[in-house]
């Protein structure tokens, strides 16, 4: 079966063009397009390169939680799951955002985000293997590849390399699309299959994430809208119930869940919903956006830009425009982890100063003795 995807034919607007040389090129450039878009979408380097530019944007916007120890723990638990996994060759890179807001994000290529608000709601290290082996598994089904393959609107041609214009061009409008509509509900359930499994073959509870997600329901319960990490596509319970069945049909037993460990590593408390500190709206974010804002949400103070096109509802790549200014910006750095919840305030949770990454090194032996503690 022929497989769609998307590519990206730019054509530079430039008279070289009108010339018989430009309109041979062009042809060839159209015919290597139609060949990559039956046979390849990304390659790896392409796919790092757009989640970079992702990280790059979501860690701006929330800042990152300057601690190597606490880095390294993350990527521990990170690192024994996605060497568990499919793609194992990845450079896979785990970051915590320094913000109070319950959040994850998973950005093309390897590099998983989650806020210190999440690891303040969990309590070991089965609930956590549970939410980033679902951020993993989005990564390792391409989910946000896939959401961009799916559409014809743009053409991107072997030769086109990361840092190209037209190249910015697919990673900015794609996914400031993809942060309004965020993953459909079969990629969330994929998703959460595929981290359950991950998890159980790592050795840890599979019920790890129905356990945070139930602490989920306990938190926003009291908000009279859903904003809960990975809440709306399915709905939050449906999820759990779901997870459950798959444990028992597959026969998932491991029993690990390592909550001493988390504890001596982890001190982090979860502030309730009403005492996150908000920023002004700037549409969805992560796995704790929103489609709208509530009623009574602030407003953006900047200017509105009224020459910028009216935004369309679906994934019609054929018809995105740039998104601009620095609120803009910051709902296309969400895009790969797609707008799966609603309600403000996670999703517009005050984020630290700081964007550095915190560099971290794990050795072989490291991983392996801590595999060892997975009992």
């Amino acid at each position: 079966m022929k497989t769609t995807a998307v590519a990206i034919v730019v054509l530079a607007a430039t008279p070289a063009f009108a010339q018989i040389g430009g309109l041979d090129q062009l042809r060839k450039r159209a015919d290597q397009a139609v060949k990559l878009n039956e046979e390849l979408i990304l390659s790896e380097k392409q796919e790092r390169a757009l989640g970079e530019q992702v990280s790059g944007k979501i860690r701006t916007e929330f800042g990152v939680y300057q601690d190597a120890a606490v880095t390294k723990y993350v990527s521990l638990v990170g690192n024994v799951l996605a060497q568990a996994s499919s793609r194992s060759a990845l450079k896979w890179q785990f970051i915590v955002l320094d913000t109070d807001g319950v959040n994850a994000f998973a950005a093309p290529g390897g590099i998983v985000h989650i806020t210190r608000g999440a690891l303040g709601l969990i309590r070991s290290e089965a609930e956590l293997a549970g939410v980033l082996g679902h951020e993993i598994s989005h990564v390792t089904r391409k989910h946000t590849i896939n959401a961009i393959r799916k559409n014809k609107g743009f053409k991107i041609t072997s030769d086109e390399v990361p840092g190209s214009g037209a190249f910015t061009m697919l990673a900015n409008a794609a996914y400031d699309n993809i942060v309004e509509n965020g993953f459909d509900r079969s990629d969330e359930e994929d998703a959460d299959r595929e981290g359950v499994r991950l998890a159980n073959k790592a050795g840890y509870d599979p019920s790890g994430l129905s356990t945070f997600l139930a602490k989920l329901i306990e938190r926003n319960k009291e908000n009279t809208r859903r904003n809960a990490l990975f809440a709306s596509h399915p709905e939050t319970q449906a999820r759990i119930d779901k997870i459950g069945r798959q444990t028992t049909a597959e026969k998932l037993a491991a029993a690990a869940v390592v909550a001493p460990r988390y504890a001596s590593r982890i001190s982090f408390e979860a502030k309730p919903m009403a005492q996150v500190a908000t920023t002004a709206a700037s549409g969805a974010k992560g796995v704790a956006g929103d489609a709208a804002p509530a009623k009574d949400d602030k407003k953006d103070d900047t200017k509105k830009d009224d020459t910028a096109a009216p935004k369309k509802k679906g994934f019609g790549l054929g018809a995105l425009t740039l998104s601009k200014g620095k609120q803009a910006e910051s709902t296309q750095a969400s895009a790969s982890a797609g707008g799966r919840a609603v309600g403000s305030p996670d999703r517009n949770a005050k984020g630290g100063s700081n964007p550095e990454i915190v560099e971290v090194t794990i050795s072989a032996s490291e991983l392996a003795t801590f595999r060892k503690g997975i009992a």
